[in-house]
């Protein structure tokens, strides 16, 4: 009798209902793989070996198959929500116990941390103070929003053009209150240890063809005392790579602020010239900055946190690390969007994004679930109408039994 071979039907037929429903369901859940029914026939065992005639038993769900395939991406008004375009998953923490997941809706809690919905945490590499990343265990990663510290001015470059066609001044006449005993003139911030601002200016007096005196100022004070200049520049014939005593000029304060002094800057002006145009300032840089809170950040392709500061400067504060698996189908799901390792998934390959196998992240996106609605709609009728036909075989198989039981 075949009331076995159907009703293995009907089961395997409604198994596969409840994987297109589940998948049907979760079609708008974030970082959601849908699933596949996978089926095998069965035959029935024999001690004598198999026969040439043997007919089958029925059917069986052989495995029910996540399909780790790509996600549309969608955009979204979080700059915490991340999406990963190729291969990985995000790894989580909930206090210690390690889980992986796609779904990268993330916010941040009252602690620091970068969570889920569910509350674990998400890990990566930390950074120190100074930005600079422990790239060993990923641990929780944790925003710091501590202000950044003051740097102190060490550096400071120029690049000028200096008018040939002046006319000399006696260098020893400079008075930086007196406009008319010098040509031109720069300034430019500088920090001290605390974060301070002072200000240096540069005062350029020519005293001979081709020869120049720079005097310098901090905080309207000569440095050194006048009437010494702070160096002197000597161009040849083609305005260009001045000759400049000292080799490396340098000017020393004393902050009045309770920072730590005296401090000393070296100039670098090697790169002016002297052509017979205007005086121009083309470029004048320093490598201090003063403190900053943390007005923001943003997570690139490659994971890495960057905090952006009210001083203009910016720091990593951490990066998202990725997983991968040697077989992502033998993770075990735990539902709510996450799958922990398993002895046939293998063991778990950290490493940063863009890297190996791994795909990019991309910040302000989520990666939608892989489920293709139609797809699944027009399966749901397939599988109705195999359900339908094992049915047909058993209320077939009912009818000649009962013409059996009334045979006379």
């Amino acid at each position: 009798m075949s009331f076995q071979q159907g009703l293995s039907g009907l089961n395997a037929a409604s198994k596969n209902l409840e994987v297109i429903g589940n998948n049907v369901s979760n079609s708008s859940t974030v970082g959601f793989k849908q699933s596949r029914a996978e089926f095998a026939d069965v035959f029935a065992n024999s001690l004598t070996g198999t026969g040439a005639s043997q007919i089958g038993i029925g059917t069986k769900v052989a495995t029910v198959a996540q399909q780790f395939t790509q996600g549309n991406i969608t955009n979204t008004n979080n700059s915490l929500d991340l999406a990963i375009n190729g291969g990985g998953f995000f790894r989580m923490s909930n206090n210690g116990a390690i889980t992986y997941t796609r779904n990268g809706q993330f916010q941040m809690d009252k602690l620091g941390y970068i969570v889920n919905s569910d509350n674990k945490r998400l890990t990566g590499y930390v950074a120190n103070a100074s930005g600079v990343l422990s790239t060993g265990a990923p641990a929780e990663i944790n925003i710091n929003t501590a202000d950044l510290a003051p740097v102190s001015t060490t550096q400071v470059t120029g690049l000028f053009n200096l008018d040939s066609t002046k006319s000399a001044l006696p260098a020893a006449s400079f008075d930086p209150t007196d406009p008319t005993t010098y040509h031109n003139s720069t300034a430019v911030t500088v920090y001290d240890s605390l974060g301070n601002a002072h200000t240096l200016q540069n005062f350029f007096v020519k005293t001979a063809p081709g020869a120049w005196s720079v005097f310098t100022t901090v905080d309207n004070v000569s440095t050194p005392a006048l009437p010494a200049a702070t160096a002197t520049m000597t161009f040849s014939g083609t305005g260009t790579n001045p000759t400049i005593a000292p080799a490396t000029p340098t000017v020393t304060f004393t902050p009045t602020t309770g920072a730590t002094g005296p401090q000393t800057l070296t100039l670098d002006y090697s790169g002016s010239t002297q052509f017979g145009s205007a005086f121009s300032l083309n470029s004048l840089s320093q490598d201090g900055y003063a403190s900053g809170h943390l007005a923001g950040f943003n997570i690139g392709k490659d994971g890495k946190i960057i905090g952006r500061y009210t001083n203009g400067q910016s720091s990593v504060l951490g990066q998202v690390v990725l997983a991968s698996f040697p077989n992502p189908n033998g993770l075990q799901q735990l539902g709510g969007n996450s799958w922990s390792e398993s002895s046939s998934s293998g063991p778990a390959l950290v490493s940063e994004p863009n890297t190996g196998s791994l795909g990019v992240l991309q910040s302000s996106a989520v990666e939608d679930s892989n489920v293709d609605l139609t797809a699944e709609l027009v399966n749901m009728i397939t599988a109705q109408r195999v359900y339908q036909a094992n049915a047909q075989t058993i209320k077939t198989q009912d009818q000649v039994l009962q013409t059996l039981v009334n045979l006379r």
